[in-house]
Order: structure tokens, then C-alpha cells, then sequence
């Protein structure tokens, strides 16, 4: 099979205002994301008080949470493939936004439960198309540093949790806080004309239908096919799948705990520990932009490992030299390093397979680990129980350290151009020769060549 035959048209070059609106509606999309999904932290003791909730029951509605993102997120990467980013984008705020705001009229456990989960859908889904979105409009050189600032929104929606729930809980109660969840999500929509789809999506679609139906049956049903029909996708998918396991284990379980560590095991009033949580997420805002001009600069592998050791080593200073001298500077130097494999893992991931299977491949990995995530919140809330909160951290600590050995070892840099059309070099590949070597790609297919 010669080069051509494997070369699709490189996408369309995209205008710096076109850049700049998406970037915007995404950010602000990840903003109403971290906002929604911190106010559940934030309201967590209020909801144990309320509804008379043990610490285990407290964790299940964080879990049930995450369970939700990680189906909503499986099958929004398979509706980005199939219907666009930017529709996915819009379908999901309209979800999570309404789902939250309905949660502040729930009068039960099981009713809070039932909504969360149904909202959480929405969330999932999100994430996914934004970061897949951005990443087929930005060029390789600046990708990790625009996708990091992108997701700087996710920290920004966090600070902005917190600075509504320190000023709205303790006066007007958690069921208000809720109600505000619906903000964010109407700039997003009054956005949403301007905003275009990705041109390699609109490209790859356009080939998919040139293609015929006798190639497309060759090259499988659909993204799903394709991704675990193909040994090297396949196998990079389970890779990822396994690391974004053991990643948003640490990240979840941190999230949805520290708080309720700071109040409990430390002894801050509640005004005390949001100011606490301001810093160590502005720490995280400017570590995730950091490291995405790491990333740029020295690569996406070595910048996503450090990061995720170094949250790992920071896991028993929190818990074991800790004292009021320093906790606000431990939990900065934390915050910083805790956003480094956060904001390497988009642009990280989505250059590890082709257009056709992006989004089923990143939507279903990254939310395939979100049972490691699901698995987090109940966990440490059954270690609250019967040791402490703090020997939870030091789980998550553990749980981190597999996170950086994973792709160290393992995943590539740069596998693949978001930009281009298809890309999907290794399905259309021919078998290897017996003692021979599989030909060369050709560069437009986006891998990088050895």
C-alpha cells in the first residue's frame, strides 16, 4: 500500500477569531463543570446533617456522581464521532445545568441521589467533547499550553464553588447554592451560534461518506470497531484506561475529602477551610498552565509523570507534617503540583489516536477510569469510618505513583494531529511481513515518525 493511498486531506486552516470563540465557550462550559461538581463537596456536610447520612452514604452520592460521568462520558465520546463536538458540548450543559438546579428541591437521600446521577450524565460528556474540540482546533506547537489554560476553567468553576458556598451556605443554605448552577451554563448557550464545528471532524465526516459502503464495513461498524478491531489502538486504549483508573482515583478522592478534612481532622470553622481551598485552587489554575508549557516544551510524557509523583510524594506531608505554621503553604506547593497531570492529560491523550476513533477511544478510556474515581469517594468515606480521612490520602498517594509509572513506561508523545482528517494509519497499516517491518507512515496521517 503506498502513501497516498493512506494520506487524507489535511483540515481546513482555522481563523484565529474562530479559535478564540471556542476557546471561550469551552472554557466557560468547564467553568459551569467545576462549579457544579465542587458545590457537592462544598454542600457535602450540610447534606449529612439534613438527611441524617452516615459518612459511607455521604461518599456513595460523590461515587454516584462519578458513575454517571463515566457513562455519560462513554457515550458522549461516541456521540462526538457521531454527531459533532459542539452539539455534544451544548446537549450537556443544558443536562448537568438543569439536573443541579433541580437538586435544591430534593427532600430525600434517594431523591438527591436519583438527580445527581441523572445530571451527572451531562458532566461526564462534557469534559470529553470541550477537550476534544479544542484539540482539533489548536496546532501541535501551542496545543498543551491552550488546552491547559482551557482547563484552567475547571479550576476557575472550583474557586468560584468556593467562593459561593462560603458566602451563600452559612446564610442561605445548601438548597440555594444549587439553584445558582444555572449561571454559567446560559452565557455557554447564548455563545453556542458563533462557536463552528471542527473542521477535521466536518473533514473525516465528508471522507466517510465518499469512502462506500464496502470500505466502510472494512474498516468496521463504527469508532467502537475500529478501536478494539486495530492491536496497537486497542492496546493504547487500554493503557489509558488503566492510568485514567488510577488517576482520577487520587484526584476524585482528593477532591471530594479535602474539604471535610480540613473541617474535621484539623479543626477549621468552614469559613477558615474555603479560604484554605481558594488558595490551594489557584495554585492548581497556575500549575495546570505551567504544565502545559512543559508539555510544549519538554514533552507531554515527562511533564504528565512529574506531576503525577510529585502528588504523590506530597500526599504524606499533608497528612503527617502538617501544622498551622504551614498548612496553607503545604497546600499550595499541593495545589500546583496536584494540576500538572490534569493539564497534560487532554492534549496527551487525544494525540494518541486518529480522528475516526477519538472520541469513542478518549471518551471511553478516560470514563472507563472514572470507576477507580467512583470507587474513590465511598472508599475514603469506609476508611473515615474505621481509621481517618488522612489514611485515605495516604491510598491516594499510592494510587498516584501508578499514574506516572503507567505512561512513563508505556504511552508515546505525539502519536497522532488532531488537526488532520483521518489519521487512522494503524487500521489501514497492512500486516507485518514474517521478520519483516511494518512500512513507514506517511507524515499527514499525524504519527510521529521514528
Amino acid at each position: 500500500m503506498n502513501a497516498t493511498a493512506l494520506s487524507p486531506n489535511p483540515a481546513p486552516a482555522i481563523p484565529r477569531r474562530t479559535m478564540l470563540i471556542a476557546f471561550v465557550f469551552c472554557f466557560l462550559g468547564l467553568l459551569a463543570d467545576g462549579v457544579d461538581l465542587m458545590f457537592l463537596a462544598y454542600s457535602l456536610n450540610s447534606l449529612k446533617s439534613e438527611f441524617a447520612l452516615s459518612n459511607f452514604e455521604a461518599g456513595s452520592l460523590g461515587s454516584l456522581t462519578l458513575a454517571g460521568m463515566a457513562i455519560g462520558g462513554i457515550y458522549g465520546g461516541w456521540c462526538c464521532d457521531r454527531f459533532g463536538r459542539v452539539r455534544v458540548v451544548t446537549w450537556t450543559i443544558v443536562l448537568f445545568s438543569i439536573g443541579t438546579a433541580l437538586l435544591g428541591l430534593t427532600q430525600s437521600y434517594w431523591q438527591f441521589a436519583l438527580v445527581r446521577f441523572v445530571a451527572s450524565l451531562g458532566l461526564g460528556s462534557l469534559f470529553v467533547a470541550c477537550n476534544i474540540l479544542m484539540s482539533e482546533c489548536v496546532g501541535t506547537k501551542y496545543r498543551t499550553t491552550l488546552l491547559a489554560a482551557m482547563q484552567a476553567g475547571w479550576t476557575v468553576g472550583y474557586l468560584v464553588a468556593t467562593l459561593l458556598a462560603g458566602r451563600i451556605i452559612p446564610e442561605f443554605g445548601w438548597r440555594v447554592l444549587f439553584f445558582t448552577a444555572l449561571g454559567p451554563a446560559l452565557v455557554c448557550l447564548l455563545l453556542r451560534p458563533w462557536v463552528p464545528e471542527s473542521p477535521s471532524w466536518l473533514a473525516t465526516r465528508s471522507e466517510c461518506r465518499r469512502s462506500g459502503a464496502a470500505q466502510r464495513a472494512a474498516r468496521g461498524a463504527g469508532p467502537l470497531g475500529r478501536m478494539l478491531g486495530d492491536p496497537e489502538t486497542r492496546g493504547m486504549f487500554l493503557l489509558w484506561s488503566l492510568t485514567s483508573c488510577f488517576l482520577l482515583f487520587g484526584y476524585y478522592g482528593t477532591n471530594n475529602w479535602m474539604p471535610s478534612y480540613l473541617e474535621s481532622e484539623l479543626g477549621m470553622n468552614f469559613k477558615s477551610m474555603t479560604g484554605y481551598m481558594v488558595g490551594t485552587y489557584s495554585a492548581m489554575i497556575l500549575g495546570k498552565i505551567v504544565a502545559g508549557a512543559c508539555a510544549d516544551l519538554f514533552g507531554r510524557r515527562l511533564t504528565f509523570a512529574a506531576g503525577a509523583i510529585g502528588s504523590a510524594a506530597f500526599m504524606p506531608l499533608i497528612v503527617f507534617h502538617h501544622s498551622p505554621a504551614n498548612i496553607l503553604w503545604i497546600l499550595i506547593i499541593f495545589g500546583f503540583i496536584y494540576g500538572v497531570p490534569v493539564g497534560v492529560l487532554a492534549t496527551y491523550m487525544t494525540e494518541s489516536f486518529s480522528t475516526r476513533v477519538r472520541g469513542s477511544a478518549v471518551g471511553t478510556a478516560y470514563n472507563l477510569g472514572r470507576i477507580g474515581a467512583a470507587l474513590a469517594p465511598a472508599g475514603i468515606g469506609l476508611l473515615a469510618s474505621h481509621v481517618s480521612i488522612g489514611a485515605g490520602f495516604l491510598v491516594m498517594g499510592i494510587t498516584y505513583v501508578f499514574t506516572g509509572l503507567i505512561p512513563a513506561l508505556f504511552i508515546p508523545d505525539r502519536l497522532y494531529d488532531p488537526n488532520r482528517a483521518s489519521g487512522d494509519s494503524q487500521a489501514a497499516s497492512p500486516p507485518l511481513a514474517a521478520g519483516g517491518a511494518r512500512p513507514r507512515p506517511d507524515p499527514a496521517e499525524g504519527v510521529r515518525m521514528p
